[in-house]
């Protein structure tokens, strides 16, 4: 396909030193962020371009009868009309593109969307064609040097090395059937239909939860679910209400009351490991004191991670807080699973576990239009002082970052890449090493005030992948390329 892409490219790219197009342009808002463009290309200009792909095409083509650069124009354009029209409108359209972007200011966000087979060059007069086009929001850098920051900070205790370990030894811990009524911690097999108004919205089978105050859904959650579930035996059935999100992909049923019906198909306790020579062999490694130094390490990065989190946060609220211009909701819609995406990487690089970035996960996606609207902005703002402070993002620093993420994960430098690469996250990655630069260049002139940081207690939340309104297409298609 990119070879194809290639050749079609260099066929209708013009040649260098040729004539610019004589184009009449104009531009006006029609929403936040989007402009409409129309575009008019003079005739003389069209009879040229045509001229150079007619030449360059008799030049190449083969005709039964006659030498390969020797055939009559007449014949050319007579025998090959179809794929001279063709070409003729992709350079047209590629060379007035090159130039707009040349001669008119518009910072787009993307390429404008053009429906190729609906635009034709007309054989007599002037060609006009128009476009919308999603640009970078215009505003006024606001003052980023001097800040006054409040700075959480924490050393981790013995205590807190103690909470993970045993939040640890519950990844090699198996779950075993009991007959006993259900406690705090245990695992339960359950069928839950969610209702609405007694109309059921959506099943799910044989899903196995964790009884914990709170569990999470990526859609809505449900408090004090570890009461609900206490003393609760195989054939039980519990209700709970369960207010959906209000910003669920299913529009209908956002902000409404629905009703969960859980029916305990067993219970399971988790049975974990003991931390013998046995076991720490297993995890590669030679001693208590070696694996309790290694999990420090791990809180620190976490800490470090929570510092930058809550210090970014305060400084993006700062130089934010005139960001008054609205986006498209096309715009943030699109970004939406972008966002998120970029919040896990950051995770993943801190260390976390899978668990508490499933916990997280959920959290962000009930508020995530909030959430991508206010990141759209950060990340424009930012953009803007990386131009001015000239901040690039080098090769060297991105194999840095992946490195990283691959000792941690224990991969391989490669496959890292790839999978990175492959659901499109590299370029996020880019952006996030090129914001982290402009926040470091913000930090480098504030003033820091220390204030004691406490860490998050996802001990509390069993979260799920699952959602608790039906699945969309979109959602559905997504999750199949994924996979």
């Amino acid at each position: 396909m990119a070879e194809k892409e290639t050749a079609v490219a260099e066929a209708v790219a013009p040649a260098p030193g040729e004539a610019k197009l004589k184009l009449d342009v104009e531009v006006s808002p029609v929403g936040p962020c989007k402009k409409h463009v129309r575009v008019k290309i003079a005739r003389a200009s069209l009879d040229e371009v045509e001229g150079s792909v007619i030449d360059r095409f008799a030049g190449e083509a083969q005709v039964p009868g006659f030498r390969v650069g020797h055939v009559p124009l007449a014949l050319v354009k007579k025998r090959f009309k179809k794929e001279l029209n063709e070409q003729i409108k992709q350079r047209v359209l590629m060379q007035s593109l090159e130039q707009l972007a040349d001669e008119k200011d518009l910072d787009p966000i993307n390429e404008p969307k053009l429906d190729l087979d609906a635009i034709d060059i007309p054989d007599d007069g002037d060609f006009e064609y128009e476009f919308d086009v999603e640009v970078r929001p215009e505003f006024d850098l606001p003052k980023y040097k001097g800040l006054k920051i409040e700075r959480p900070v924490r050393e981790i205790s013995e205590q807190d090395i103690d909470d993970h370990l045993s939040r640890y030894l519950e990844q090699y811990g198996q779950l075993t059937p009991i007959e006993e009524p259900a406690r705090d911690g245990d695992f339960l097999t359950v069928n839950i239909e969610f209702a609405k108004d007694g109309e059921v919205v959506k099943s799910l089978q044989e899903t196995s939860l964790r009884v914990r105050p709170t569990l999470r859904f990526a859609d809505g959650e449900i408090t004090g679910f570890d009461k609900l579930m206490t003393g609760v035996k195989a054939g039980d059935v519990k209700e709970a209400t369960v207010t959906v999100s209000l910003e669920a992909p299913t529009i209908e049923l956002r902000g409404e009351k629905v009703t969960a019906k859980f029916e305990v198909l067993d219970v399971k306790r988790l049975d974990t490991p003991e931390l013998n020579e046995e076991f720490l062999t297993r995890l590669n490694v030679t001693s208590e004191e070696s694996l309790r130094k290694l999990i420090r390490g791990n809180l620190e990065r976490q800490v470090t991670y929570t510092q930058r989190q809550q210090t970014r946060s305060q400084v993006l609220g700062q130089i934010t807080e005139s960001a008054k211009w609205d986006l498209p909701e096309e715009l943030v819609s699109k970004q939406v699973n972008n966002a998120l995406r970029r919040e896990i990487l950051e995770m993943q690089q801190a260390g976390f576990t899978s668990d508490e970035i499933l916990t997280r996960q959920n959290e962000l996606r009930q508020k995530s239009l909030t959430m991508t609207r206010r990141n759209l902005k950060e990340h424009f703002v930012l953009d803007r002082i990386a131009e001015e402070e000239k901040l690039e993002v080098t090769g060297q620093e991105i194999n840095d970052e992946i490195l990283l993420m691959a000792l941690q994960s224990g991969e391989n430098p490669r496959r890292v890449r790839s999978r990175l690469q492959k659901s499109g996250v590299i370029e996020n990655l880019e952006a996030q090493i090129r914001e982290r630069k402009a926040v470091d260049v913000i930090l480098e002139s504030a003033t820091f005030k220390d204030v004691p940081m406490e860490l998050p207690a996802s001990r509390d939340v069993y979260s799920v992948e699952y959602s608790i309104c039906p699945e969309t297409e979109a959602a559905e298609a997504e999750v199949a390329a994924e996979e």
